[in-house]
Parts: structure tokens; C-alpha cells; sequence
């Protein structure tokens, strides 16, 4: 099973690094970016999910919670 934030579904992306050499190829690298999830309590239902139920959700869904939207 995949991490991902149960609100929006954001799941980890690959991406690639530039390594940047003087005088060479500048090659890159694969590397895997996860995003910020953290267990968060919902103040409200959302999505189908019971009001007080703890999730995995990520950083930005979580600011958005305290705002109220």
C-alpha cells in the first residue's frame, strides 16, 4: 500500500537531481519525493471520513483544515 493523504490523494512523484561538473556531463539522478503527511484528528467530516477519526494527511490539507475549508 502507498502512503497518501486521505483528503486529496497526494502520493509521492519521482524527480531528478541535476549534479552539476565542472568541465563534464551534468548527469542526473532519480530520486524519490514523498510528500509531508502526518496523523491529524478532523474537526469535521470530509470526504466520507467520521468527525474526531485520526488520518494520514499531508501539510497543506492540514492548514487548510485549521482555516475551515
Amino acid at each position: 500500500m502507498r502512503k497518501s493523504c486521505t483528503i486529496c490523494g497526494k502520493t509521492s512523484v519521482m524527480a531528478s537531481t541535476r549534479k552539476l561538473l565542472r568541465g563534464h556531463y551534468n548527469r542526473t539522478s532519480r530520486v524519490r519525493k514523498y510528500p509531508n503527511l502526518q496523523w491529524a484528528t478532523l474537526p469535521v467530516s470530509k470526504n466520507g471520513v467520521a468527525k474526531g477519526t485520526r488520518i494520514l494527511a499531508c501539510a497543506s490539507c492540514i492548514k487548510g483544515l485549521a482555516k475551515g475549508k
